[in-house]
């Protein structure tokens, strides 16, 4: 199932390491704090449970949205290369 993953932590090293944990499960960087990638349902489970520890007392938020085959085939995309 495709699954996004967004966050918004503000302390650095925190969120370095929630960027590699979703590295680390095969999810690409689509925005500076969006990830998204093909996860089963017990790989999503694990990487919240990872990214929780990796956290730690640090504030943030983190969502993930898993998105089903349906619904991602019916998105809509603009994707713009610059030109050389």
């Amino acid at each position: 199932m495709q699954t996004l993953l967004i966050y918004d932590i503000s302390h650095d090293g925190a969120r370095q390491k929630v960027a590699d944990v979703c590295l680390d499960y095969g999810l690409d960087r689509v925005q500076y704090s969006a990830f998204l990638g093909e996860l089963s349902r017990n790989h999503q489970e694990m990487l919240i449970l990872r990214i929780r520890e990796r956290l730690g007392k640090h504030e943030g938020n983190v969502y993930l949205i898993p998105i089903c085959h349906k619904d991602w085939e019916q998105r809509l995309c603009i994707e713009v290369e610059e030109k050389t």
